[in-house]
């Protein structure tokens, strides 16, 4: 116990430290201590970046990383699956697919919709939507009081169907520059990203948490086994679609202001599980701060690396997640427990 509850506090401790670095990261130089003094309203040009630039993007950095760490928490143990994470259910393919088609159908929209299109909040609006969307049908084709494994197969399903979907919007791409955005935004970027993103995220976040800590008992007795969930009190199909709902809330709103990033909710729950000598509840938190510790640290990576263009964040978990697998194979080949 008092092993995982310093692995959390220094888990807390490294977070502030991290943003602060991130502050102070990028291709200007910023008085930290006179834009803090001067405030929100300050109009010079260190106040300007400190405020409307890096807060809002690091603070979407800590959210979003938050939010994958916690779906990927729950959706392993939910399914019981070392292996699962959101992506699993289409969540993050639905998100997807509703900002794909509306890049694909942007220069209509821009017509429609100017006014939304230009706040920035419609995109991410119809990913959320799209999130939701996707979870409701994976729900409706495994049906009520489904096991794991039916769920997952309803989640391959859907997943594999809107990956096609995103394949066939990008062959037909009505233009280099549509397409263009479309790839950009799936390699996912916190770039150009401020408080409108920041605010519209962080409610779907704060809700699917809630419902995410409602669900953590059901959670610690899944582990059990289904049947020692349900003699337990666990029954019926209340608690798992809490979960999925939890899951599309906060997963979904990451994904539709962030663009896909993989490998957060799949490393971070297995770095943090033994800290937390395995208990699913406690996960759920401790996978939640270190996603937020980790996405910060990759967005410094990519703020601070010199290129012509900004790296995308995607790439940058990609990196960081495949030698963790590469790890986990060897430990495996070694007789060790996933």
């Amino acid at each position: 116990m008092k092993s995982d509850n310093l692995a959390l506090s220094l888990l807390c401790a490294a977070l502030p430290l991290a943003l602060l670095a991130a502050l102070a990261s990028g291709p200007v130089a910023v008085d930290l201590g006179a834009a803090l003094r001067e405030g929100w309203r300050g109009d010079s040009s260190d106040a300007v970046i400190l405020w409307q630039l890096r807060l809002p993007r690091a603070l979407l950095a800590i959210l979003v990383g938050a939010a994958l760490g916690l779906g990927g928490a729950a959706m392993q143990g939910m399914l019981r699956n070392p292996l699962a994470e959101p992506a699993l259910l289409g969540v993050s393919s639905g998100a997807a697919l509703a900002a794909i088609l509306l890049l694909y159908y942007g220069s209509a929209l821009r017509a429609g919709w100017g006014a939304a299109w230009q706040s920035g909040w419609l995109l991410p609006a119809l990913a959320i939507a799209g999130a939701f969307c996707a979870v409701a049908c994976v729900w409706l084709l495994a049906g009520r009081g489904a096991s794991a494994s039916r769920l997952v197969l309803a989640g391959v399903a859907i997943n594999a169907f809107l990956s096609a979907l995103m394949a066939l919007a990008l062959n037909y791409a009505p233009s280099m520059f549509a397409m263009q955005e479309i790839v950009f935004w799936l390699l996912g970027s916190l770039a150009n990203r401020g408080w409108d993103q920041l605010l519209l995220a962080l409610p779907f976040v704060l809700v699917g948490g809630l419902l995410l800590y409602c669900a953590r008992n059901y959670l610690r007795a899944l582990s059990l086994g289904e049947a020692s969930a349900a003699s337990l009190g666990f029954r019926g199909h209340r608690y798992p679609l809490l979960v999925l709902l939890g899951i599309a809330s906060a997963v979904g709103a990451a994904v539709a202001v962030a663009g896909t990033i993989g490998f957060v909710g799949l490393v971070v729950p297995h770095l943090m599980r033994p800290l937390v000598n395995q208990d699913p509840g406690r996960l759920l938190w401790s996978s939640a701060l270190a996603g937020a510790l980790l996405l910060l640290l990759a967005d410094i990576v990519v703020i601070n690396f010199v290129g012509a263009q900004e790296l995308r964040i995607g790439a940058v978990t990609a990196f960081i997640g495949a030698p963790f697998f590469f790890w986990l194979i060897v430990s495996a080949r070694r007789g060790q427990q996933l």
